[in-house]
């Protein structure tokens, strides 16, 4: 037996049984299951005592997989931000997988915790406290209004932490920053102030092209001699065009750049003079005069950001967006979601707190992209346009299985798509007429294993699956096996018979 592959077969398939209760699941967590860890603890929703055995196992393994755990509660993976093992806390850090979409937030204090942990608070680890910062900042757990709560935080590394949000906070928090008790955070504020002052930003600007390059021409004040530097050499005007703080006469010249892409730029400006905005409405470059005319005076550049992460992009590239830390109020999407311009439509699609209106609205929209937009990003897009965009956006098909609005039955129409995890989605509906037993066959394994986990086939069919390698992990992942024989496969496959 220990060299046929169905032991490892059905121990996987056994993990992924959404039939299979505590007591089978617990066998599992054996050394001998190894193979099933990643189903088991990351793949798939887990009762309540056997997320505690997860949390307590001595492996590693275990314990991070479920750190990545998507169908987990935040509650329940934050339960690991005081584990020994630097890579456990830096997978809850990094966040659930798949990476699409946005994460549900970490509680208050496990962000407390990993933002302020030192690195020598754990010894001989392989990631410092750093590094794991860096994973969580990237990964969507941390929520704006925690990031608005770190400015006046009782935490002083917090509120130090806050000053690297210089450039979105207003005046009076700047100044009580600046002014606060805490030597470190004081200081942090000073230096964070210099993004402000166009003569630092001089100083600091290298000239060699490189990230802090366009990361300060982009973002930071700017000075004039900077300015007419960049222009001389035709350097960096995308950046300056970009940039809400360089100069008025500066802009109007970059209006006139030869580049199209420098002139759209400016085109998408929230302080542009009106009669600049004339100039560039009649643009010969179709992409300016289009982003030109897309949003009338007045603008805000929280309003241009969310203009950003749509125009010119679609589902495929974009997919569910995360909050802006300045997101633009809720009556501006409304009014994008009742806009003739489809460009302003597919921006209201991805506000996931657009109201039932605008919501019924988009879901009937004759743009495609607007409405794969809606199923990727709003929690009540109905199931029709999530079933849609799960056909129709590849990409972000990961994301969409784990939403509870993607259809999973009256699938009988998607037998034979031409793409394989389309049919192995229908293979899967328990609702269809009759067992998908040709699909046993198929060309593609996902779908054959999605078969083979169909309730619907009867039990002596099964019986003869749960032998064949082809089919052996998607039958014993099939929720009609009773209880007693999920037991009996992890007995043949050689686990003890209690948790360990």
């Amino acid at each position: 037996m220990s060299s046929s592959p169905l032991p490892a077969l059905w121990q996987r398939g056994v993990a992924a049984n959404p039939a299979a209760p505590s007591e089978v699941l617990m066998r599992l967590l054996s050394p001998p299951a190894r193979a099933a860890w990643p189903v088991l603890c990351r793949e798939r929703p887990l009762p309540t005592d056997v997320v505690d055995a997860v949390l307590a196992h001595p492996e590693r393994a275990v314990r991070r997989a479920f750190a990545r755990n998507r169908y987990a509660a935040p509650a329940q993976r934050g339960r690991l931000v005081g584990d020994p093992d630097s890579l456990v806390r830096a997978a809850l850090a990094a966040g659930p997988r798949p990476h699409l979409g946005v994460a549900e937030p970490l509680p208050d204090d496990v962000l407390e915790t990993l933002l302020t942990a030192r690195n020598d608070d754990w010894s001989e680890q392989r990631l410092t406290a750093d590094e794991i910062k860096q994973e969580l900042a990237s990964s969507g757990q941390i929520p704006q209004s925690f990031r608005r709560g770190m400015v006046d935080h009782p935490n002083p590394e917090l509120r130090t932490q806050a000053t690297s949000l210089w450039l979105w906070l207003n005046p009076a928090q700047r100044e009580a920053l600046l002014a606060d008790p805490d030597p470190a955070v004081s200081e942090a504020a000073r230096e964070s102030h210099r993004t402000l002052d166009p003569v630092a930003m001089e100083a600091d600007l290298p000239e060699r092209d490189c990230h802090y390059r366009a990361l300060l021409l982009v973002n930071y004040a700017v000075s004039p001699a900077v300015a007419e530097r960049c222009l001389a050499q035709g350097r960096n005007l995308w950046a300056l065009a970009s940039n809400r703080h360089t100069p008025g006469n500066v802009v109007a010249r970059l209006a006139r750049d030869s580049d199209p892409e420098v002139r759209e730029r400016v085109a998408a400006r929230a302080d542009l003079d009106p009669g600049l905005l004339a100039v560039l409405t009649e643009d010969p470059d179709e992409t300016v005069r289009t982003r030109a005319r897309l949003q009338p005076l007045p603008r805000t550049w929280p309003q241009r950001a969310a203009l950003d992460r749509a125009v010119g992009h679609t589902a495929e590239c974009v997919g569910p967006v995360g909050e802006m830390f300045l997101e633009p109020e809720a009556s501006w999407y409304e009014a994008c979601a009742a806009s003739e311009e489809r460009l302003l439509r597919r921006v209201a699609a991805t506000y996931a707190r657009l109201p039932g209106e605008s919501l019924r609205r988009l879901a009937a929209d004759p743009d495609p992209e607007v409405r794969h937009l809606l199923a990727l990003n709003h929690p009540l897009a109905p199931p029709a346009i999530v079933l849609d965009a799960f056909i129709a956006v590849p990409r972000h098909r990961p994301y969409l299985l784990t939403l509870a609005r993607l259809p999973r039955t009256g699938l009988g129409h998607l037998l034979d798509h031409a793409d394989a995890e389309v049919r192995a989605l229908a293979a899967a509906d328990s609702s269809l007429a009759e067992p998908p037993v040709r699909l046993l066959s198929d060309s593609d394994p996902g779908v054959r294993r999605a078969a083979a986990a169909n309730p619907l086939l009867p039990p002596e069919l099964l019986s003869s699956l749960l032998e064949d390698p082809e089919s052996a992990e998607g039958a014993a992942a099939n929720p009609s096996l009773p209880v007693a024989r999920l037991h009996e496969l992890l007995d043949r496959s050689g686990l003890p018979a209690t948790a360990p």
